[in-house]
């Protein structure tokens, strides 16, 4: 297979990155990979896009840092490659780190929709993470499984939801990703509650949530493949993410770390309420963040720690998931009838 991901900035990638995991377990399986940045495309007067991209001269990395090490050396080469050659684009860049760079928000949607007109298979499908591209996508799942939630930029609203929600609440930007901006609000800090919500606000819309006790130290992400829990050997890719200290955030780029983690029925029981939204949208793959018998979000641009469930469970989800997409291939190349992106995202 021919394959591209788009990443935020190539030279700049976070680890631990699940993107550059699957880019190995893809190398060592013998594919074609090319990593791709936001500002990387091109599209030419003959209609045809093109990018920029990154490809490794060698097959065999010790892990993600190496890989990294070698991207950003001489050793690799950047090349002018036809993205419509691909046989599948990977969106697996985060707009809301691009925050500051509105051009970049939207440009792997852009690009993607192209791809997937001149029969790229494109993950997930770009229309999908265009409804995504915030968070007021969470309200679009099933009120029974999310938390009691106001999105407002009146103090007011957040004020009187405050104290509707027995004066303890969590605040956090409707767009933003990693942890950043995630404030508990309780009556010790009502006195400075204006300010940390001013706070929020200066990165838009606020998202209010009621509190929930269980998820004060820990949730559970449970990824999601092809509209459902993503299984291997009968064993669950999912991690138990535990909060740094009194921090309220489990994100694990947050100072959080990662925990084995049992998959009940109730968890699947959710998993299934989320799966028919997936589906419908196109999402490949998704990270359901989960406490008890709530949904606290729903990431379906780049979720991370697919690679830290493997190392729990020893069990290499990453190369597992990189075989789903040469069936998306095979599929392709056996039916005379072409599938739409959205249907190839879950086949």
């Amino acid at each position: 297979m021919k394959l591209g991901f788009v990443l935020n900035d190539v030279m700049h990638e976070p680890l631990p990155s699940t993107t550059i995991n699957l880019v190995i377990a893809a190398l060592r399986m013998g594919h074609k990979v090319w990593l791709i940045g936001l500002g990387d495309f091109a599209y030419d007067p003959n209609d045809t896009v093109h990018a920029y991209a990154y490809s490794a001269s060698q097959k065999k990395f010790k892990d993600a840092k190496d890989f990294l090490a070698h991207i950003v050396s001489k050793d690799a080469k950047k090349e002018r490659i036809t993205v419509e050659d691909l046989d599948i684009l990977m969106l697996r860049n985060d707009p809301a780190a691009d925050f500051d760079k509105p051009w970049a928000q939207h440009a792997a949607l852009v690009f993607g929709c192209i791809a997937a007109d001149h029969g790229v298979i494109v993950l997930n499908d770009p229309g999908g993470l265009r409804k995504a591209i915030n968070k007021m996508y969470f309200q679009q799942f099933p009120r029974s499984i999310r938390l009691n939630t106001l999105i407002s930029k009146n103090f007011q609203d957040i004020l009187e939801f405050y104290h509707q929600n027995n004066n303890k609440i969590i605040i956090k930007p409707l767009l933003g990703s990693g942890g950043r901006n995630v404030f508990l609000v309780q009556p010790e800090d009502e006195a400075n509650i204006k300010q940390m919500t001013e706070a929020v606000m200066r990165d838009g819309y606020v998202i209010a949530q009621e509190f929930f006790p269980p998820a004060s130290h820990s949730d559970i992400r449970l990824f999601m493949v092809n509209g459902r829990p993503f299984e291997v050997n009968g064993k669950y890719a999912a991690i138990k993410r535990v909060s740094g200290g009194k921090d309220v955030r489990s994100n694990i780029h947050a100072g959080g770390h990662a925990e084995k983690v049992e998959i009940t029925d109730k968890i699947l029981e959710l998993a299934e309420a989320v799966r028919p939204k997936l589906v419908q949208d196109g999402i490949f793959i998704a990270g359901l963040d989960i406490v008890e018998d709530k949904l606290l979000e729903v990431n379906v641009f780049s979720p991370g720690g697919l690679g830290i469930a493997g190392n729990l469970v020893n069990e290499d989800f990453c190369t597992a998931l990189i075989e789903t997409l040469e069936k998306k291939v095979a599929y392709k190349s056996h039916y005379i009838t072409n599938f739409d992106n959205v249907e190839m995202n879950t086949l």
